[in-house]
Parts: C-alpha cells; structure tokens; sequence
C-alpha cells in the first residue's frame, strides 16, 4: 500500500503548521490539495514520472533528514523497532519515552 494512503486517515489529527515536509511517496494531487485547504505548504518534490513537475522549496526540504535521524534512533530500541506493544496507545508512549530520553541525551 502507498504510504498516502495511510496519511488520508491521519489528515484530520494533523497540528497546525507552515509546512508539511515529505518525500516522493506523498506526491499526490488530492494530498498536496488537502494540504493547502488546511493552510499547509507542502514541501514535497515530485516523482520522477509525473508529466509537469511541481517546484519545492529545496532548502527547507534538506531539514527533513533531522526527521530521518530520529527515526533511525528509534528503531535502535528494540522495543520499538519489533513493535512488542499490542495496543497503539502503549507503543505510542514506548515511542514518546524513547524519543525524550533520545532528546536529552
């Protein structure tokens, strides 16, 4: 399954923000819209085969790998990257402790 498919669900819990940092999975018509009907930028570079592509803010988009680096560090507790947790509110809270711990560190 695409990975926008699974942002439609997430659409309606998403925080206020200037813009919307995403790859080239997100590139989608409907999703960039829903984005801009919110008051979101989407800073999102095009697939290599979409017939007109769509400019992005180049040097905003090179912040996103400080998102990829913390995913990185997530998946380096064990907990989170074999997902042991059953219920989603407990291996959200496993996340968010890793991630503060992660942060002061």
């Amino acid at each position: 399954m695409s990975d926008y498919k699974g942002a439609a669900l997430m659409m309606g819990a998403l925080p206020p923000a200037k813009a919307m940092l995403a790859d080239r999975g997100y590139d989608a018509d409907w999703f960039r819209n829903a984005l801009l009907a919110r008051g979101i930028e989407p800073c999102i570079p095009s697939k290599t085969n979409r017939k007109v592509p769509i400019p992005h803010d180049k040097d905003l988009y090179r912040q996103r790998h400080k998102i990829e680096n913390m995913f990185g560090r997530l998946k380096d507790w064990r907990r989170i990257a074999t997902r042991y947790d059953r219920c989603a509110h407990t291996f959200f809270s496993a996340i968010a402790i890793a991630a503060a711990v992660i942060f002061w560190l």
